[in-house]
């Protein structure tokens, strides 16, 4: 029997055109998508919540477009994965009244929750009980006995640190807890990189102060952002490489891609999730579409103006 592997895709907001179109069409062309893969979740944050963490996103999303965003997902019974990974949050910020709006308008009991701080975990197990909590990368848990640890605790997953995507000896050591650890594979990151938990932090700073000006200086900044290049990444995981690790017994795999170029998420979901005779096939039907959505929208925005 066909193993099913999970993938968790990036941006419900900011990509939900892409990821709808991606959802219709391995729904409309089952047989040009790779045997048994389906879409786990889908993660992000609406624009301007101050729990967010990992990526910065500034803005405001209006409540019936929250709603409405919500809908094309869970109508295909796909959860929205909020990321709750802001590691600056303290008990004061508990009550801000738009991410809790967020939480109550996605309490269905499907939706699931990113977290990487004690305070806020411990709130929204409280308060939000039917969201299943999952244990964030941006914690960079790296050792075998704090990974166990964290695997030991009532998480619905762990998302792995990517350091670790090719360490062997460690994936033998957790494969008890394999169904139950998410794995990050095309981080455009480099690995082992020592200012990573220094530039979360910044972003958290950032998304709590609404600070649009304040650079990073990474490393990383100048590299390319294309999917291409992030191939060449000792951490990245390939489509032949899925197959080893879901023998092992790991089924659930993440697809980064949240501050990156609609173009790299694109090209990431024809990789993994296409199989390879008909990536050309699909990507054409997606760019249909997409311009198709993007002439819709225009046109709508001029009658409004009239």
């Amino acid at each position: 029997m066909q193993k099913n592997i999970y993938w968790h895709l990036p941006g419900f907001c900011y990509f939900r055109s892409l990821n709808q179109i991606l959802i219709n069409l391995m729904k409309d062309y089952p047989d040009k998508f790779r045997d048994g893969y389906k879409i786990g979740s889908v993660y992000g944050t609406f624009p301007g919540a101050i729990w967010n963490g990992g990526r910065v996103v500034f803005g405001l999303t209006p409540k019936r477009d929250m709603e409405n965003i919500l809908k094309i997902y869970n109508q295909h019974n796909i959860p929205v994965r909020f990321t709750w990974t802001n590691s600056l949050i303290e008990e004061k910020h508990l009550n801000d009244t738009y991410c809790n709006l967020i939480m109550k308008l996605a309490d269905n009991g499907l939706n699931q929750v990113l977290v990487n701080t004690q305070v806020l975990e411990d709130y929204l197990r409280k308060e939000y009980p039917a969201f299943p909590v999952i244990s964030s990368t941006t914690k960079r848990i790296t050792d075998a006995q704090s990974l166990k640890e964290e695997l030991e605790k009532d998480y619905h997953l762990v998302v792995l640190d990517y350091d670790l995507n090719h360490d062997m000896q460690m994936l033998q050591e957790i494969q008890p807890h394999a169904k139950r650890v998410e794995i990050l594979v095309n981080e455009v990151c480099y690995p082992g990189c020592t200012m990573r938990k220094e530039h979360y932090r910044q972003q958290s700073q950032l998304q709590l102060e609404y600070d649009i000006h304040t650079p990073f200086a990474c490393p990383n900044k100048a590299t390319p952002r294309k999917f291409e290049e992030c191939m060449s990444r000792p951490s990245f995981i390939s489509c032949d490489q899925i197959q080893e690790y879901s023998e092992m017994g790991y089924v659930n795999f993440k697809i980064a891609g949240r501050g990156m170029p609609i173009d790299y998420v694109k090209d990431s979901y024809l990789y993994f999730l296409v199989k390879e005779e008909h990536r050309n096939f699909i990507r054409e039907k997606m760019d249909t579409i997409l311009r198709q959505m993007q002439a819709h929208a225009q046109a709508t925005k001029q009658n409004v103006r009239k």
